[in-house]
């Protein structure tokens, strides 16, 4: 397959208002049966971008949701299981103009590479996926995604990770163990490592819940950011505060760069602006530099992908 082959449109339009350009899921299947080896190819000759332009700023579009099992948006259960959607969808965000880049796991931006979605793009490897959404040992979140040497080997720019910590599940403790020494390898390599941390716990049902108050964001930042022996090439990625007028206390915590991330913010027109406000009252704090989305642009309540993008972007 050559670069570019997402073919044509939908029927009833282009990729304008929310409608996605055409993946050929065929040709995708056919290349990897006939030529997985254009992966790499494909890999080697992307034309790369510095992590930052000039503006500074990040946005990057994220799609890591579904190795975890993570596939529901809002009451959709599995709304990010249809992969020809969803690249579809991802085609068209990081079409629109100040989209950065993508963050992902291996098996969508193989999809991306041989599509020539990420040229002159920020590509970012999503390092560990073992922690199953819903499963006992979620918290216990093995790296089953790219490795530092997978990011080096392929030319991407950053890597990204989930640490989240239940004071009383033992599984965070090897989560813990295990991020401190990605962030050591990235860190010998010169890679960007973005840092998502959490202090989560589990409700009585079992079910694991981030607590988004001030002083657990605030404890979750101080933690990630002394993890490792350098903490040179790491940034974080945070969520905003249940309040957001606590975020400029919150974020005093470290002087790690920092994007916001998206998460599930309802289904409803209203939770997208209420986001969106959200966002942009802490996007003009010092640390924070940009945004990671995902669910949220690629799946908006009204169906329009690329004005959920756009708006997005000019918050930056």
């Amino acid at each position: 397959m050559r670069a570019g082959r997402v073919a044509g449109a939908h029927p009833e339009g282009g990729d304008t208002a929310g409608r996605h350009p055409r993946v050929d899921v065929a040709e995708l299947v056919r290349t990897r049966v006939h030529h997985p080896e254009a992966i790499a190819e494909a890999a080697a000759r992307r034309a790369r971008r510095p992590l930052l332009n000039t503006s500074g700023r990040l946005m990057i579009v994220a799609a890591d949701h579904p190795a975890r099992g993570a596939l529901g948006v809002g009451d959709r259960r599995l709304a990010m299981a249809n992969r020809a959607d969803l690249l579809e969808r991802l085609c068209l965000a990081l079409s629109r103009p100040g989209v950065d880049g993508v963050l992902a796991t291996a098996d969508i931006l193989d999809d991306l590479l041989l599509l020539g979605a990420l040229e002159h793009k920020v590509v970012m490897g999503s390092m560990n996926r073992g922690g199953l959404q819903g499963a006992s040992f979620e918290l216990d979140d093995r790296f089953t995604g790219h490795r530092p040497t997978d990011i080096q080997r392929l030319g991407f720019d950053a890597g990204k990770l989930l640490l989240r910590i239940d004071y009383a599940d033992p599984g965070s403790l090897a989560t813990l163990e295990s991020t401190a020494r990605a962030i050591d390898d990235m860190a010998a390599r010169r890679l960007p490592v973005f840092v998502e941390p959490f202090i989560s716990r589990r409700t009585p049902e079992g079910r694991l819940r981030n607590d988004l108050s001030a002083e657990a964001v605030t404890k979750s930042i101080a933690i990630a950011s002394g993890l490792g022996g350098s903490s040179a090439y790491t940034w974080l990625k945070v969520p905003v505060t249940e309040n957001p007028d606590d975020m400029a206390r919150v974020m005093e915590t470290s002087t790690l760069p920092a994007v916001l991330l998206g998460g599930d913010i309802g289904d409803s027109p209203e939770d997208q602006v209420a986001a969106y406000e959200k966002w942009r009252g802490a996007l003009q704090l010092p640390t924070v530099r940009g945004l990671v989305v995902g669910r949220s642009l690629l799946y908006p309540a009204d169906g329009d992908v690329a004005a959920a993008v756009d708006t997005a972007v000019g918050l930056l």
